[in-house]
């Protein structure tokens, strides 16, 4: 239901007019039609070709060794950025062990040729994660007049076969982006039955990924009423459907229902592509997808790792792995995010796979600096493992419990949120790719400062609206450090005029009381160097008026407005 437009960003908001109808009816449709699919027999007893690389078995995606797989990752926009390849190795760095990675047939954008596709298998191979390849001038068919067939996509990956040959261990064939906007979805079946047939009649066999109609959401319930049909064209069996979910997807029950439709029928289904930040759309519950993907055992592929049109999918900023947005902090480190739950594929050996069962040293005691009325910096030596450790985890400890708080690939975090005047301790666990955890490290304490100005601080703020709809905006705000000194933990404060709130914020977590709204810094915005500053954007509703805060205070004290 995002749609990439123009120079093919993914887009906040969908383009045509049922787009909005979408995210007002999806969850009555999908509610009405029911598990139709669950209506056909389970695959249980279906005789099935011989396992050749990642494969489906019982409606799960497995390794050839047989191990379960779960595809825990992002997408990646390499068509439109070809020279950021450093990504592949940044997004492994975080714990992902998929990446979907975005490609063009030559249809609508410039083709990714066999010497450029074998170069990013081969990165995903030496990053050590599973490479979901997808062609994305399908998008939006039917309804976008620049959208490519299903077919033109099938003959590209043909034209691959010889780079794509023996990597069936390591790539999933995703045919086509999206590959139906909202006219007349049920002509996606069709298409998207030949593709399928196409590619196995060409020998490819590999497991394929096939994307729903209602530019990937399914609203109308295309996919899931067909997906026996589609699902029963494949003469291996190795298929795999990827719903995405996105402002239709804005309660549990929408959630719960599409997925466990394809569970209960005994078909393979991940997340291919999900948001989370809100739009004039909807606001997508991203927190019941991840856990029910977690619950369920299904993979999920957040969108994207950077440079949308609009930002606030980006899950970090400039494709900078130092710049994690709010999206990206969830993602990456929330409950049932890549950092908790991802592991990596056995078939790359030694690395986290089922067989890693070693856990890391404990790491070294922290030390607490920078430490203001709201945030502190906590700096540890590094644990050690086996294979290697791909993070760690901070707690609060108090008493007998134990309390996340951040998460980071480094040795060092700023924790943010915290009250004035307050005593805390903390601990770090380290964890490897097999999710096997650490000891507790030693505890550090620390006290956080009293509230109220801080000595020598000089500020500008800068506050604008950078996108308007009925009964919601976008908003930006840019911090400046005017003093002489570098800022280390900050805390912004403004009222808003027109009663006006707070949704998603990247950049910093709000806190709001009535029209009164406190901004405590993301760990990546937390320094304001001197003469420097950080921008925090934030998603937000409104009247009819919508008037712009005229104060600020950082830390106390009073800021000028630029």
């Amino acid at each position: 239901m995002r749609s990439a437009t123009g120079t093919a960003r993914k887009r906040t908001s969908p383009s045509g007019v049922l787009k909005g109808l979408a995210a007002l009816l999806g969850v009555v449709l999908l509610a009405a039609l029911g598990p139709a699919a669950a209506q056909a027999q389970p695959l249980a007893g279906r005789a099935e070709a011989a396992a050749t690389g990642l494969h489906i078995s019982d409606g799960r995606l497995l390794e050839g060794n047989g191990n379960d797989f779960v595809m825990r990752g992002v997408n990646h926009a390499h068509t439109w950025y070809p020279g950021e390849t450093q990504s592949l190795a940044d997004i492994k760095a975080f714990g992902a062990n998929t990446v979907r990675v975005v490609l063009s047939d030559g249809h609508r954008w410039t083709r990714n040729g066999p010497a450029e596709v074998a170069g990013i298998i081969g990165q995903c191979k030496a990053n050590r994660l599973i490479c979901v390849l997808e062609v994305h001038d399908t998008t939006g068919y039917g309804e976008d007049s620049a959208a490519g067939t299903l077919d033109h996509a099938a003959d590209y990956w043909i034209s691959l076969k010889d780079v794509l040959a023996g990597e069936e261990d390591y790539v999933i064939v995703n045919i086509g982006n999206e590959p139906w906007g909202n006219t007349d979805p049920a002509g996606w079946t069709a298409p998207t039955t030949a593709a399928v047939k196409k590619l196995r009649g060409a020998g490819l066999q590999h497991t394929i990924m096939v994307d729903a109609p209602n530019w990937g959401q399914d609203w109308q319930g295309v996919m899931r009423a067909n997906a026996r049909t589609v699902y029963d064209a494949d003469t291996t069996g190795n298929l795999v459907f990827s719903i995405h979910m996105y402002s239709v997807y804005s309660t549990a029950q929408s959630v719960t229902d599409y997925l466990n439709a394809f569970v209960d029928a005994g078909l393979p289904i991940v997340i291919g592509e999900f948001g989370g930040p809100a739009d004039q759309y909807g606001d997508p519950d991203e927190d019941t997808m991840m856990a029910a993907a977690e619950q369920l055992d299904l993979g999920y592929l957040a969108w994207s790792w950077s440079g949308n049109t609009d930002p606030i999918l980006d899950l970090v900023i400039d494709f900078d792995p130092g710049r994690l947005s709010s999206w990206g902090e969830r993602i990456f480190h929330g409950a049932d995010g890549i950092a908790r739950t991802a592991k990596e594929a056995t078939v790359f050996g030694d690395g986290g796979g089922e067989d890693d069962t070693q856990a890391p040293t404990a790491p070294g005691t922290p030390v607490a600096s920078a430490v203001t009325a709201t945030s502190a910096t906590l700096t540890w030596p590094a644990a050690s493992d086996n294979v290697a450790v791909t993070g760690y985890d901070v707690v609060r400890v108090s008493g007998g419990t134990e309390t996340p708080v951040a998460s980071t690939t480094t040795t060092s975090v700023t924790v943010t949120g915290l009250t004035a005047s307050t005593a805390y301790t903390f601990a770090v666990q380290a964890r490897d790719a097999a999710g096997n955890r650490s000891a507790r490290s030693a505890t550090a304490s620390l006290t956080t400062d009293a509230s109220g100005p801080t000595p020598g601080v000089g500020c500008a703020v800068g506050y604008r609206v950078v996108g308007q709809w009925p009964d919601g905006f976008q908003g930006e705000i840019t911090i400046r450090n005017t003093g002489a000194a570098a800022i280390s933990g900050w805390n912004l404060a403004f009222a808003f005029a027109d009663g006006q709130t707070v949704g998603n914020m990247w950049g910093g977590t709000p806190t709001q009381t009535g029209s009164s709204v406190s901004v405590a810094p993301a760990g990546y915005t937390a320094a304001i160097p001197a003469n420097g500053s950080v921008t925090v954007g934030f998603t937000g509703t409104t009247g009819s008026r919508n008037t712009a805060p005229t104060a600020f205070e950082l830390s106390g004290n009073t800021c000028t407005t630029a």
